[in-house]
């Protein structure tokens, strides 16, 4: 039951990730689930857009639920992200200490796994590969489209 869950909220990660890229941002889509079911954050990649290297979709999207919950912690809530998160953005979730983290694409470059440590929370889990080939296919296009 919990993978169609995170399949089906993984999609949504997919549709911030083709705004994205039909923004011609790098396509990464996250959303921010609360323990109801409830999406409560929804963002993508705005970098180019506000010429800001830290508007990465998880900080997008943890700064819009710690704005929907009225605190800073996420321990009740699931991120779904379509790349996996860099090591800016997981320190950002270990101090929001997010509950969970499910991701799409592995990124063996510059995911926080590169350095062989868990940068994340203690107490957060962590999915890997939901929807992984639909995720990677969008930044495969998108990296050819822009060479």
């Amino acid at each position: 039951m919990a993978e169609n869950k995170d399949e089906k909220f993984m999609q949504e990660a997919l549709k911030e990730a083709q705004l994205a890229f039909n923004e011609e941002e790098i396509p990464v889509g996250a959303v921010i689930v609360s323990t109801e079911g409830r999406i409560i954050a929804r963002a993508h990649n705005l970098t180019e857009r506000l010429n800001d290297p830290t508007a990465h979709a998880e900080m997008q999207a943890i700064t819009s639920a710690t704005h929907s919950l009225g605190g800073k912690y996420l321990n009740d809530c699931t991120l779904y992200v379509t790349l996996e998160p860099c090591v800016m953005c997981a320190g950002a979730l270990f101090w929001s200490q997010i509950g969970r983290v499910v991701y799409g694409a592995a990124d063996p470059k510059r995911g926080y796994l590169t350095g062989g440590k868990n940068l994340l929370h203690p107490k957060t889990s962590v999915e890997k590969g939901v929807l992984e080939q639909e995720c990677s296919t969008l930044l495969v296009n998108f990296f050819k489209k822009r060479r």
